[in-house]
């Protein structure tokens, strides 16, 4: 059995990487989203949002939760992953087929946007992409050795946001986004051949893709419950609205997300690798995910609860008063992704014990009220399908916790203490900041002012109660440096 100390630097190293990739991407994507949202209309974003949500479908399809059920496998070998390589991509061959001469034609009069089809079809490549690139992550994730992602998303990230960037100055339109994004894809995947050494072999096993399914169907279904549920709301808006008041809906929540899916999702993805070596010892298992929950909250609380605060000036700083609709979702999405360290780190802890079963049976029972939930808010608006998802979201959050009650004995309650200091101290911090707006200040120094003040009472309160999570973040840092010297 492997020791806490054996595996505490590979997970220390592999969360630096892996942040380092997170945040150097989301870096770059952010700085090339705000040029792009200033150079392009919000109808361009609303049209790219709708292409998005089928994309994404397929790409569920064509992984089919092997990716996860790759790195939950303790020994996984050349035969699963060339099995899986090539079943997955005949599964993406015939969806872009799909896709191509049939789904495009059909979205594009649903929708009543002609520009759709082209735009489906050229975006679309990116499934093809996604059967090799889901086996490179499978084996960068694996070993732990996130250093190669950084450096991957760092040269594709850059490349793309700057043709990007060109094609919007160039008056392009929508087709800035799509080049952008295809381009990301391609260059992040040609990267990771030079970098990942793993090739397809001729080997194929239905015995070895028949075991594999046999957890990763539960996967697959809980990711197609789970896509659907986050992107039926997109589908609904832009056709109950137009594309422009998409276009605000999903600017407003990418801004949370941005943030969320760098810190959280860092962790995340270090986590379940981290998780499923130790899964024969239920006590360590419970404890990481613990240390997960409260480490990740001390971080996402007080950056969610000061976005949702600066939320107006910083819209107009950064996109310009254009934008302004999109303040209302991005505060109510800040109150939705809050939570989600909680959410993922209880849905890590479930795979890792390889109980994909219980996985989808939440997601079942979650989507099902998201459901019930959007379908009486669309009654009312796009304002209420934001308050809806939020809601569900809240509830949600306690019947992903409930299973790991009886799993790793880690109760609701005990969740709930372990995150409640930092949520108290962020939601004073946030009082405190908001207060600030009623200095009648210039929209450039009431952010700043707020920004500056939200850090140093956050911190300030964190080190005078001696929060436990602050000592642990300066022990872990000290930790990092120290090996990376």
């Amino acid at each position: 059995m492997t020791d806490n100390s054996s595996i505490k630097p590979k997970v220390i190293s592999a969360l630096f990487w892996k942040l380092m990739e997170r945040g150097g991407t989301q870096g770059i994507q952010f700085i090339v989203q705000i040029i792009l949202a200033r150079l392009l209309l919000p109808e361009d974003y609303g049209k790219i949002a709708l292409i998005v949500v089928f994309i994404n479908i397929a790409n569920i399809f064509v992984n089919s939760g092997f990716s996860t059920a790759l790195i939950q496998k303790k020994d996984a070998d050349e035969t699963d992953f060339s099995s899986v390589f090539y079943l997955s991509s005949f599964i993406a061959v015939i969806l872009y087929i799909i896709l191509f001469f049939f789904a495009a034609p059909i979205i594009a009069r649903f929708y009543e946007d002609p520009l759709l089809v082209p735009v489906l079809r050229v975006l679309s490549v990116m499934i093809l992409l996604g059967s090799y690139n889901s086996i490179q992550n499978s084996i960068v994730s694996r070993k732990l050795q996130f250093k190669n992602f950084f450096i991957s998303s760092m040269i594709s990230g850059a490349l793309s946001g700057s043709v990007g960037i060109v094609m919007a100055y160039m008056n392009f339109g929508v087709w800035a986004l799509v080049a952008q994004q295809l381009l990301s894809q391609i260059l992040f995947t040609i990267t990771m051949l030079f970098i990942v050494k793993w090739r397809p072999r001729l080997l194929y096993s239905s015995k070895r893709v028949k075991k594999l399914f046999s957890y990763s169907w539960k996967l697959l279904v809980s990711n197609i419950i789970d896509t659907l549920d986050h992107d039926l709301s997109s589908l609904i808006i832009g056709k109950i609205s137009n594309s422009a008041m998409l276009g605000f809906f999903n600017r407003g929540r990418n801004f949370p997300a941005l943030i969320v899916e760098n810190i959280n999702g860092s962790i995340q993805s270090v986590m379940l690798p981290a998780l499923s070596s130790q899964q024969d010892d239920i006590n360590k298992v419970k404890n990481m995910v613990r240390r997960s929950i409260t480490t990740s909250s001390f971080l996402i609380f007080p950056m969610m609860v000061g976005l949702a605060v600066i939320a107006k000036p910083l819209v107009i700083v950064i996109l310009t008063e254009k934008w302004l609709d999109a303040v209302p979702f991005l505060q109510i999405s800040c109150l939705v992704y809050a939570f989600w360290p909680i959410h993922t780190a209880n849905l890590q802890a479930i795979n890792a014990l390889g109980r994909s079963d219980i996985f989808l049976k939440l997601e079942i029972i979650k989507k099902t009220l998201g459901l019930a939930i959007l379908l009486v808010s669309v009654r009312y608006g796009v304002y209420a399908i934001a308050l809806g998802s939020a809601f569900g979201g809240i509830v949600s959050l306690f019947i992903n916790i409930y299973p790991n009650r009886k799993l790793l004995d880690y109760s609701i309650k005990e969740q709930m203490l372990d995150i409640l200091p930092s949520m108290l101290i962020a939601l004073l911090m946030g009082v405190i900041v908001y207060s600030i707006s009623f200095l009648n200040l210039s929209v450039w120094l009431t952010l700043i002012t707020q920004i500056l003040s939200g850090i140093v009472i956050y911190m300030g309160i964190a080190y005078l109660f001696r929060l436990e999570c602050l000592g642990y973040l300066l022990t872990t840092a000290q930790e990092l440096f120290a090996a990376r010297k």
